[in-house]
């Protein structure tokens, strides 16, 4: 392949310092460009402040519509080799326009987490029922699984959504990758200069409040777990963090009972570092949960839900303690303020996670290995997906019909 050109097609702008969607983002950038990729990003989403600023990094960045024929235009002229879609609610939106304009160019999906696994859980836990599999057989499960089957290569984050797409629903492994967070080894040195457990105070909680797991996991503290946690250490104090406080948020802020909504945080490691222990007690959830890398970045234990640390640890022993009940949250979370042995422990066991299990070299290998078969034989590849090809045919005509007819209609109306 003589000229790699990267088109991603963007939900949002990238916010490293607001999300772990985020942070994921700028790490696959980040590969694309130490390959040489000539990269573009576009996405329909309003500009935000606190985006990155990808000019810097030589990244051309585009705004784009949805149900807009000039997108067409700006694939023929780009004529990218391969296509990120961020998301699958970007690939049902774009997915067709690029198989059409660029026939030739690699579709792949970044799926984030699996969307139809975390509302699954959220139903469930709204209904107060235990999960089951039938709350997977959605219509948001039918579009995303849709989404993954037409594209070239889905990259998933976690191990057990892998397991999921796999063993449930029949997916095939040959269009799926296990693309974990790519990260740097933590260094002996990096280690030593984190604030030791006497040098550090108080608990915190950190999480975009956009992300309903989040909100209800601030909620859950609130009510049912800091109570408990602030009548056995009076002293304490929990510094809630998180983009996008709303009004609902900045009225749990309770001085008294040391609930203490911080809003954003500049730089969530240093705050996290500043911490004894992490609270992260989520009731439902899919993905990877970036908050517990960068406490485990920061030699911050955590506590937090069977949800919670799913995908992260594997074999290896939790940088803290799992506890689902408030009761056990609560005592977990006071054992491991008050004991600087047990403390110790959770904060090494982070640091054998991320050196073990989120090697960036190892897997950026592996990925890049994976493009470059596909870059030789695309078309038998396609073949194989004969599903995917059935989908995209369809796709392409109600998706394509649709959006013309919208399109038209906004020519009328304007």
């Amino acid at each position: 392949m003589s000229h790699a050109k990267l088109l991603i097609v963007g939900f949002v702008w990238p916010e490293p310092n607001s999300s772990a969607a985020g942070s994921r983002m700028m790490q696959l950038i980040d590969f694309f460009l130490k390959r040489k990729f000539e990269v573009t990003y576009a996405t329909p989403a309003k500009f935000s402040e606190n985006a990155e600023n990808l000019e810097q990094l030589g990244i051309i960045q585009k705004q784009i519509q949805v149900n807009n024929s000039d997108f067409d235009d700006f694939l023929k002229e780009e004529q990218p080799t391969h296509v990120l879609f961020d998301r699958f609610m970007m690939e049902e939106q774009f997915g067709w326009r690029v198989a059409e304009h660029c026939p030739d160019a690699l579709r792949i999906l970044d799926t984030e987490d699996l969307h139809f696994l975390r509302k699954a859980r959220q139903q469930a836990y709204k209904e107060k029922k235990s999960f089951k599999k039938k709350y997977l057989y959605t219509d948001i499960a039918k579009r995303e699984i849709a989404s993954i089957l037409r594209s070239d290569l889905s990259l998933i984050i976690s191990k057990s959504e892998m397991g999921l797409l796999v063993n449930e629903f029949k997916v095939h492994k040959s269009l799926l990758l296990y693309l974990p967070f790519l990260l740097k080894p933590l260094k002996d040195k990096d280690i030593e200069n984190l604030p030791g457990f006497e040098e550090r105070q108080h608990f915190i909680s950190i999480g975009n409040f956009l992300h309903a797991p989040n909100w209800d996991k601030t909620l859950f503290l609130k009510e049912d777990i800091w109570p408990r946690i602030k009548k056995e250490l009076p002293e304490a104090e929990l510094h809630v963090y998180g983009a996008y406080t709303s009004q609902k948020v900045e009225q749990l802020h309770n001085a008294k009972q040391g609930f203490l909504i911080k809003g954003r945080a500049p730089n969530a490691i240093e705050a996290i570092k500043q911490a004894r222990v992490l609270l992260g007690p989520l009731r439902f959830g899919a993905g990877l949960k970036g908050k517990f890398i960068d406490a485990m970045q920061a030699g911050t234990p955590s506590i937090t839900t069977t949800v919670g640390a799913e995908g992260l640890c594997g074999d290896l022993p939790w940088c803290g303690e799992i506890a689902n009940t408030p009761e056990e949250i609560a005592r977990q979370a006071i054992l491991l303020y008050k004991m600087p042995k047990r403390w110790k422990i959770g904060q090494k066991n982070g640091f054998k996670i991320i050196n073990q299990r989120f090697q960036r070299r190892f897997f950026a290998a592996n990925f890049f290995k994976r493009l470059k078969k596909l870059e030789k034989d695309v078309n038998l590849h396609r073949q194989q997906n004969f599903v995917g090809q059935v989908l995209m045919h369809h796709t392409t005509q109600s998706t394509k019909y649709m959006s013309l007819w919208i399109e038209s209609k906004n020519k009328t109306s304007t």
